[in-house]
């Protein structure tokens, strides 16, 4: 029996042995002649092919397409280096000036060809004649730099078109300091015509029904919705008008209130309008006293509500006891929420939103 046993184990062991070296003298071979295709330089080969038959003539591209496909390891992009304008400031006395401004020079030259295009200017010639048209805006020379890094393309603009624009805007009786702060907070407002920021205008008045008050005081709440896409200002109208249900009286509300809601998604305006509804209990008219609430992220306001929830104060009607204004739910960090308006500490919510 034992004897059995051992013949047979060193017949396995034999025949493993001989499969292992005829599958290292099959990878060899392999080898071998894959070596012989690629190390025969190209004039011998195309010579020899000119000696050889037809037929072989015309089976070689095959090999050859063979040959490619074995040796393509991919095509690899060349790197391309960044422009860094770093490198040029000890050089160029127009970065120094910006650099001295506040400028973020990081910024720009991570933007397509505005790093070369900043580099090319000179200071007393292309930046300083627009600094002082904006000074003469009543903008401030601490907010330059923050203007000149979101917008560098302003150098391009004609100093007659910008005061043209400028013009325009105290024609709609937009105030001096209503122009600094639309200036400083949107930047790219300076470059669009007259015209299209008529239309602009135009189109919030018309939709919201808004009388000339609240057009301004929308346009200086919230600068960048003005210049926004307008395809998505579109599709947040039809999701706050069609989906959740506003009428256009509460519309208007809304929109001279919080206009940054019309820049939201309105895939998570939605997800937010439903969870304060359905979730919290809240009616259209509350929303629109609070509009905040649509502005603040769902997650945030599931927190809260759910801790509200647990401690028994989670009561949002002004008729009944322990109300709590649904405004003061997205106010502040969850410090002040904790303790002004839970009436709780934060070791308490801490430990709620771990096990939650």
């Amino acid at each position: 029996m034992l004897c059995t046993w051992v013949r047979n184990i060193t017949r396995i062991s034999k025949t493993t042995k001989c499969y292992q070296i005829s599958e290292q003298i099959r990878h060899i071979r392999a080898l071998k002649r894959v070596q012989s295709d690629v190390i025969v330089p190209l004039e011998q080969s195309d010579v020899a092919q000119h000696d050889k038959p037809t037929e072989k003539r015309l089976a070689e591209p095959n090999e050859k397409q063979n040959n490619a496909v074995a040796l393509d390891f991919g095509i690899r992009e060349a790197h391309v280096p960044t422009f860094n304008l770093a490198a040029h400031v000890n050089n160029s006395k127009t970065l120094q000036q910006l650099l001295s401004l506040g400028v973020n020079l990081h910024s720009i030259e991570r933007r397509k060809g505005l790093g070369q295009f900043v580099l090319k200017l000179d200071f007393e010639e292309n930046v300083k004649p627009y600094l002082t048209f904006l000074s003469d805006q009543g903008i401030s020379a601490d907010d330059f730099g923050k203007m000149i890094t979101k917008n560098p393309l302003i150098f391009k603009e004609d100093l007659d078109d910008l005061q043209t624009r400028v013009d325009y805007m105290k024609s709609k009786r937009f105030s001096v300091e209503a122009l600094q702060r639309i200036f400083t907070k949107n930047p790219y407002w300076l470059m669009y015509s007259t015209r299209r920021i008529d239309r602009r205008l135009g189109y919030f008045q018309k939709e919201f029904h808004l009388s000339g008050h609240d057009l301004r005081l929308l346009a200086t709440k919230e600068p960048r919705l003005i210049t926004f896409n307008m395809e998505h200002i579109r599709k947040s109208v039809f999701t706050l008008r069609e989906e959740m249900g506003f009428s256009n009286k509460e519309l208007q509300t809304l929109i001279v209130h919080t206009p940054r809601l019309m820049m939201i998604p309105p895939d998570d305006l939605v997800e937010r309008f439903s969870y304060v509804h359905n979730d919290m209990g809240l009616s259209h008219a509350q929303i629109i006293q609070c509009p905040e609430l649509l502005a603040s992220r769902e997650f945030r306001l599931r927190e809260r509500h759910e801790f509200l929830k647990l401690l028994g104060r989670a009561q949002y009607d002004p008729q009944k006891d322990l109300y709590i204004s649904p405004s003061e739910i997205v106010q502040g960090n969850n410090f002040y929420f904790v303790r002004n308006v839970a009436k709780s500490d934060l070791e308490t919510f801490d430990l709620f939103l771990k096990t939650r």
